[in-house]
């Protein structure tokens, strides 16, 4: 039997088929007619749990067969296993991929692993999917940060990369008990439990459900969040504070994320932006955006001060609007 190393734990109530057996071509046929059955449904995105322990040539075969008559079904490989595993997944025909963001809290952690990501060769195939939490995982950082930590890794998850998800009621309450010490299982799991969560409970002030929802909105309506490539990290002089933007192809669209990667305690610094990849003058003032809170700023060059005090808001999403206005803009300063 083939288990899932990481984590490592032995799903013992799972008995895997046989896939050496000699009628092997019926076993794939018959895998394959369960997709066929959910896409008859209007199924059309698949989370394949543990898709490395089985054998990947029956997953090559099978992605392509389905891609014959379905070409929008979307596979999503929830493997957290090595490297090139993980990235052969992605190159068999996986269209998104799991990460290790999970388990990426350091400013050098994230900027090393998105730059991999996103400015290697491997941005061709392998599509990452940000994940903060799983039904299986239950991060050190999610178990002691608090609502700070909750939002500052949703923000990065939501917008370092094109993709991300949550494991949803659990992230949505905060729920950070494990099961022991040094564990990264929940300590009531879902998984061996039938949970109850009322409305009341999930509106109420310990719910994450508004913030997650203008996260979303945000997204939705800022295309630069919605591509990996444009991803460009810019200095800051506090390392517990990461600072990254993107630009969408049409360069009006330019959003800029400040982060407070540190959930106890406020963090201040300046930044050290560049402007070439912002597309603005470095000789003219510009203005950002906060989505998050509505506030404005005015910024001038590109050493400018942030302070974040994670307990009101970890973060910054702004929106850069260009050099502002001057008299001479106006046609009525020529007459």
């Amino acid at each position: 039997m083939q288990y899932a190393e990481n984590p490592p734990k032995k799903y013992q109530d799972i008995y895997p088929f046989n896939f050496e057996t000699d009628d092997w071509r019926a076993l794939w046929d018959e895998i394959k007619s369960i997709f066929e059955f959910w896409i008859a449904q209007g199924v059309r995105i698949f989370r394949v749990d543990n898709p490395h322990t089985k054998p990947f040539a029956m997953w090559e075969w099978l992605i392509a067969e389905v891609k014959k008559t379905t070409p929008n079904a979307i596979f999503l490989a929830e493997a957290f296993t090595r490297p090139k595993v993980m990235h052969r997944l992605a190159k068999l025909g996986y269209t998104h991929s799991y990460t290790y963001y999970a388990w990426r809290n350091t400013k050098s952690e994230l900027v090393e692993y998105l730059t991999e990501l996103t400015r290697t060769q491997s941005h061709e195939y392998f599509r990452p999917n940000f994940w903060p939490n799983t039904p299986d995982i239950l991060t050190e950082a999610l178990q002691f940060g608090g609502r700070p930590a909750f939002m500052s890794r949703l923000v990065m998850a939501a917008t370092l990369t094109a993709n991300y998800g949550i494991y949803g009621p659990a992230y949505e309450m905060m729920e950070h008990i494990a099961v022991k010490h040094g564990s990264e299982e929940y300590l009531d799991s879902e998984k061996y439990q039938i949970r109850y969560r009322s409305i009341e409970e999930l509106n109420g002030p310990n719910s994450l459900r508004d913030f997650i929802a203008l996260v979303n909105r945000i997204r939705k309506r800022n295309p630069a969040l919605q591509s990996n490539q444009s991803l460009r990290f810019h200095q800051t002089d506090n390392e517990q504070i990461l600072c990254y933007s993107k630009v969408n192809a049409d360069p009006a669209n330019v959003i800029l994320v400040v982060v407070n990667l540190d959930p106890n305690y406020a963090q201040a610094g300046f930044t050290q932006l560049d402007l070439e990849a912002l597309g603005v003058a470095p000789d003219q003032p510009f203005q950002v955006h906060d989505l998050l809170t509505g506030a404005h700023y005015i910024w001038n060059g590109p050493r400018n001060y942030v302070e974040l005090n994670p307990h009101r808001m970890p973060a910054h999403l702004f929106r850069v609007h260009g050099g502002l206005h001057k008299e001479s803009d106006f046609d009525t300063f020529s007459g």
